[in-house]
């Protein structure tokens, strides 16, 4: 195969050379390219199964801001996706009206605060549908077009919106700042409590699809968010196909908000006429997500059997709306459906899952179990359906998301080719996935990339990439941070082990990191490491350098203290430095709890077994610290105090830090920064002894 594309590209340039042909150069792929390119998603299928639209985030690079627009695709012309008019105000969260002649949208184009608007299928013009005092956050029209469903952060208490709005205006008036909380969360990933909750309200629509009349309550003096924080949206909530009702996932909040996972599945009547009921009560663990089959005869919605455990597999859960009896769907299906949709026709439910580092659509038939993959290699990030089949978007580790249709039992449709143009240069590093025996004897996969450009006659430094989660994967996927084509086009190849812990892998793959931080997955980058270096003769063993983020970071950390010996240097990102304190300083305590067997201060728990505090003794390779101000999942004096035990120690080290980051680097320039002062680390540590 190399002799074969050594001769294609000499052909190519003697080609060149002879006829006068131009041929293109390839380039590296740098982070600057990374954070400009245009970002697709949440793909919509209008009701006639003829239209898609989606969201795409445009990124000025200069002034280091993102807009958002809609397009269009024709699924029956497959002609070029066009942009909307209406984007021009900034655009997202595309909807279709239920008979197909709307398209209802977000937008902060009037007044700054995000409302949503209304267009005809052509998107030409804007007409504004709420007037709602505060920003929408997530919204969804009844199946009969006659109601608006839309989410406002409120105070429980507050019986209106005006009640909230005197609140807030209240607050401004005062000038002391001190602020008094008397339960957790006091604050939630990059966010402090200020006492509001997500609640929603149904808007009935007039004959012009605009909302009219005073807003109706459906969560009055509910203690709890819908959308839930800090990542819910729209998947969070749905109405029932007779447009009476809607369910939603939300958890009482009371005083054990920080350290329980009990979310429930609620229903409201639309017209306010009652109070939420809990129609899951016997379940102490994750409901949520729920969804109506079309002739609305049944729900289906995700749920986790073990309380206070967020890694647990969500099972799909079929409720039958008659009788109020409840299934598990293939509860021998050993994989995690992330998100659910039912078929056209009731027979099949569609389920989104991890497997073995690819993420994968699957059918399963509701009344045989019957599971089949729809999708192939890749990850798909979202997705939607059709009267005619499904339209999907999907990344691999060669590319971002593209759009994609089925198509019977042909090969699927590519419907977008975004980026194409700044992309066609661009030199790839080729992923190789592998395997290896691990802990305990048992299967482990990785992957390793091949440096852009790569030529076999050389050997390569080597960036050692360990994800978080820990419950996560470095699989075959796009990613706009941890990319490991950043790494390819700067020269070195890249290695990642999907330890145990990892997700893709059945649950009790998953389930063997909990209270084995240090042990377990370690084993398997040690032993996967060792498979690497004897598998792959480009791979240069003495000049390889281990990075990692969250978990991967304390991993770093650990690595640090425990098995530092391959490495010539370290970089850590928000990486946990002592877990003791971490139970005590993180916000979301049902993970440190379950992670670590029970509170700090409870016997017989494993924050101190696994304590990379306890080994900065053994500290000696050159340390990359990076650290945000606003993460509060990993709070900052984490980064801290890791950069203090090195400097204390003499170990060459530098701090990176972001106050306006939280535990992810997400502005565009700050991202070129971080690569800037990554890299530079790497090649400091890992240039060849002239």
């Amino acid at each position: 195969m190399i002799k074969s594309l050594r001769l294609a590209a000499s052909a190519l340039a003697l080609s060149a050379a002879f006829g006068g042909m131009a041929v293109a150069q390839a380039r590296p792929f740098t982070a600057k390219d990374m954070a400009s390119l245009d970002r697709l998603s949440d793909p919509r299928v209008s009701p006639d199964g003829r239209l898609v639209i989606y969201s795409v985030r445009t990124m000025d690079f200069d002034a280091n801001k993102a807009s958002m627009s809609l397009w269009l695709a024709d699924l029956k012309t497959r002609m070029a996706p066009r942009r909307l008019a209406v984007s021009d105000g900034g655009a997202s969260s595309a909807r279709w009206s239920p008979d197909g002649k709307s398209i209802y949208f977000v937008s902060s184009r009037v007044g700054g605060t995000d409302q949503v608007f209304r267009a005809d299928a052509t998107g030409e013009t804007a007409l504004q549908v709420t007037s709602a005092p505060f920003d929408v956050g997530a919204f969804k029209v009844s199946p009969d077009g006659k109601t608006l469903v839309i989410s406002q952060a409120v105070f429980p208490d507050c019986d209106t919106l005006d009640c909230t709005q005197a609140r807030l205006d209240a607050r401004k008036s005062v000038k002391a700042t001190g602020v008094v909380h008397d339960k957790l969360f006091i604050r939630h990933w990059d966010t402090w409590a200020d006492g509001t909750r997500n609640h929603l309200y149904a808007l009935a629509l007039d004959d012009k699809g605009v909302a009219s009349g005073k807003p109706v309550a459906l969560m009055p003096g509910f203690d709890g968010d819908t959308p839930t924080k800090p990542f819910g949206g729209d998947e969070d909530f749905t109405i029932s196909p007779d447009s009476k009702f809607v369910t939603f996932s939300a958890k009482v909040a009371g005083k054990d908000e920080a350290w329980t996972t009990n979310f429930d599945i609620w229903a409201a009547p639309l017209d306010g006429s009652a109070k939420p009921k809990n129609l899951t009560p016997a379940n102490k663990a994750w409901d949520t997500a729920p969804v109506y089959s079309p002739d609305g005869k049944w729900a289906a919605y995700r749920a986790m059997k073990r309380p206070g455990f967020e890694a647990d597999r969500y099972a799909i859960i079929l409720h039958e709306e008659a009788t109020g009896k409840e299934h598990e769907l293939v509860p021998t299906w050993d994989r995690s459906a992330d998100a659910i949709a039912w078929s056209p026709d009731g027979k099949s439910i569609y389920a989104l899952a991890q497997d073995v580092g690819q993420t994968k659509i699957f059918a399963i038939t509701v009344k045989t179990g019957k599971i089949a993959p729809v999708t192939g290699d890749g990850h798909v990030s979202a997705f939607d359906v059709g009267p005619n089949g499904l339209v999907y978007a999907m990344d691999t580790l060669k590319g971002p998301a593209q759009l994609y249709a089925t198509a019977g039992k042909g090969a699927p449709i590519k419907l977008t080719d975004l980026n194409a143009e700044r992309l066609k240069t661009v030199a790839w590093g080729e992923p190789e996935q592998f395997n290896f025996k691990g802990w305990n004897d048992e299967t482990v996969h990785g992957f390793v990339v091949k440096p852009a450009n790569f030529d076999p006659a050389k050997r390569y430094p080597v960036a050692f990439l360990i994800h978080g989660g820990p419950q996560g994967s470095f699989g075959n996927s796009w990613s706009h941070r941890w990319n490991p084509q950043t790494y390819t086009n700067a020269g070195y190849a890249v290695v990642m082990i999907d330890f145990h812990g990892s997700t893709g892998y059945g649950q009790a793959f998953t389930d063997s990191i909990s209270q084995h931080w240090g042990d377990r997955p370690l084993e398997d980058l040690q032993k996967g490491w060792d498979h690497a270096l004897k598998t792959y003769g480009f791979l240069d063993g003495d000049r390889a350098c281990a990075l990692g983020a969250s978990y991967g970071g304390f991993m770093v950390n650990w690595i640090a203290g425990n098995w530092n010996e391959p490495w010539k240097c370290l970089v850590n990102h928000d990486g946990i430095f002592d877990t003791r304190f971490m139970g005590y300083s993180t916000e979301e305590l049902w993970f440190t709890e379950w992670e670590n067997g029970g509170t700090p201060f409870a016997p017989g728990n494993t924050y101190g077994k696994f304590n990379p505090a306890d080994h900065v003794a053994n500290w000696t390779k050159p340390t990359l610290v990076v650290q945000g101000q606003l993460d509060y999942r990993v709070p900052l004096e984490q980064g801290i105090a890791t950069f203090t035990a090195l400097q204390r120690k003499g170990v060459p080290s530098k701090l990176l830090y972001f106050p306006n980051e939280n535990h992810w680097v997400l502005k565009a320039q700050n991202s070129v920064q971080w690569h800037k002062e990554v890299l530079d680390w790497l090649n400091t540590w890992t240039a060849e002894k002239k």
